[in-house]
């Protein structure tokens, strides 16, 4: 009887060791991925706030939260059991799926450009008599949760690439990790971005000098920052777009865009010197966005004006 608890003692022991590491393992990797996908963080904290931007002040909170459910909903239920049993049985579909989303980006970021620089306008927009505000707050919702879903996409895809050659229980583990804590740092910080005015508000009411002058600042200047969001946002829509594309295409063997944008960044990077990281990557990102816009104009054209899509009166408004 001794020997068999002992053994079970030490089968136990063995167990909870190979445990330890699993979420070790996950840990390390987690955080590396974290790091690769912190570019497509930044894009996504830029482009939600763009959703809240001249609504109800009240609602601004509900609609965020709202959001981030529908982000745990697209990371956790649709892109992490997706990407798993894309990445055991079908790993060259991935790339595919990733070039549909870039696209997407790209004709809605390409859209808001043609719309900002005269074109027609698809559907409602803060500009217009809003008949339904609770249908247009959901319908800004829906907007805001297809282009989460495209972002976490590629987050998760670039995880995924990180953590390839691991188990599929680390990689699982991972996906899931990197998915609940990207959600997490991106709608908090939105939801403070968006809240900064009542803030100031508030600050702007106290007796202290200090205080008081800290409050109209930023009730002067969260406006301006909201707007500098959205604007950031459509950038961000075609930079990620493009780029997912002329990565996608290379993949697939066209290499001739993408070699021509890294072409010209090490140009940029040779002859800047101690900028040539920062420039040359700026390079890059402007060659992607031009990209996207070039092939999200395409599309825009394609949808508006053969497929007459959002052409008719009476079509369910989108959120721009």
């Amino acid at each position: 009887m001794p020997g068999g608890l002992v053994a079970l003692l030490d089968d136990v022991s063995i167990i909870a060791r190979t445990a330890a590491a699993s979420i070790d393992d996950i840990g390390v990797a987690a955080s590396k991925a974290g790091t690769k996908a912190a570019g497509v963080v930044i894009d996504d904290a830029a482009v939600t706030p763009s959703y809240v931007t001249g609504l109800s002040p009240a609602r601004e909170l509900p609609i965020i939260w709202n959001i981030t459910k529908g982000s745990f909903k697209n990371k956790l239920l649709i892109l992490l059991p997706g990407a798993l049993l894309l990445s055991e049985f079908l790993p060259g579909a991935i790339i595919f799926i990733l070039m549909m989303g870039g696209a997407y980006l790209s004709y809605e970021g390409a859209e808001k450009v043609m719309e900002k620089l005269g074109g027609a306008k698809h559907g409602k927009t803060l500009e217009d008599r809003i008949e339904d505000p609770a249908a247009f707050e959901k319908q800004r919702i829906n907007g805001a949760i297809r282009t989460d879903l495209i972002l976490s996409a590629e987050i998760m895809a670039i995880t995924l690439n990180e953590v390839a050659a691991e188990t599929l229980i680390t990689r699982a583990g991972v996906l899931a990790v990197v998915g609940i804590i990207i959600t997490v740092v991106v709608y908090g910080a939105v939801a403070m971005i968006v809240k900064m005015d009542d803030v100031g508000l508030h600050m702007a009411k106290r007796d202290s000098q200090f205080s008081r002058t800290v409050g109209r600042f930023l009730l002067k200047a969260m406006p301006k920052l909201l707007v500098t969001l959205s604007f950031v946002g459509t950038i961000a829509m075609l930079w990620v777009g493009g780029g997912i594309i002329l990565h996608g295409l290379h993949e697939l063997g066209l290499h001739g865009p993408s070699d021509w944008a890294h072409g010209i960044q090490h140009a940029v990077e040779t002859v800047t010197g101690g900028l040539s990281g920062i420039l040359g990557w700026a390079t890059y990102a402007g060659l992607s966005a031009l990209a996207g816009l070039a092939l999200g104009f395409v599309i825009a054209v394609v949808l508006h004006n053969i497929f007459k899509l959002g052409a008719e009166e009476g079509e369910p408004a989108e959120a721009h």
